[in-house]
């Protein structure tokens, strides 16, 4: 997460407002990676802030979505979807607007966060532009593995589940 939120902000690239996020760590114990990697800027800056931790989000409990947004989607009767990845993928779990739900990794979401939608095809179109105009695609911004295995040799430490 925290790879692909950073080169996502220093990209120019944002979520669009008609896009809930949230987010709810399994345990304090992951806000503290996330903390000390120094991704909760990034993750914020995007809109993913934490509201609560465990099944908070899978159980519906992240927090309303806009009345407007609302009001659009059961007037238009529109199928609108959530992507998580929790363990919830059925009609109205998340949220009562959520008519179909795709269970992703928590890259994935935030890559359908930014693109804003999931109607898209990674490889052959962007998330987004930068301030230039030119496009950012996932690819670009995706993280290597030996950049996790970096994060993860230094920020998620075995002794710390033991506290």
């Amino acid at each position: 997460m925290r790879l692909l939120a950073k080169k996502a902000v220093l990209n120019g690239l944002s979520v669009l407002p008609y896009i809930k996020t949230s987010l709810s760590p399994g345990s304090g114990v992951v806000t503290y990676y996330l903390k000390e990697s120094g991704v909760v800027p990034y993750l914020e800056k995007l809109g993913f802030d934490i509201v609560g931790y465990g099944c908070m989000t899978c159980i519906g409990n992240s927090g309303p979505i806009d009345d407007n947004i609302a009001n659009t989607i059961e007037k238009n009767e529109l199928v609108c979807c959530g992507v998580l990845s929790g363990n919830r993928n059925f009609e109205g779990r998340i949220h009562p607007n959520t008519r179909a739900n795709y269970l992703a990794s928590p890259l994935l979401v935030i890559a359908y966060a930014l693109a804003g939608t999931v109607d898209i095809d990674f490889e052959t179109q962007p998330l987004g532009n930068r301030a230039d105009g030119s496009p950012v695609f996932l690819r670009e911004i995706w993280p290597t593995r030996a950049e996790i295995q970096e994060v993860e040799n230094k920020y998620v430490i075995p002794g710390m589940f033991k506290e």
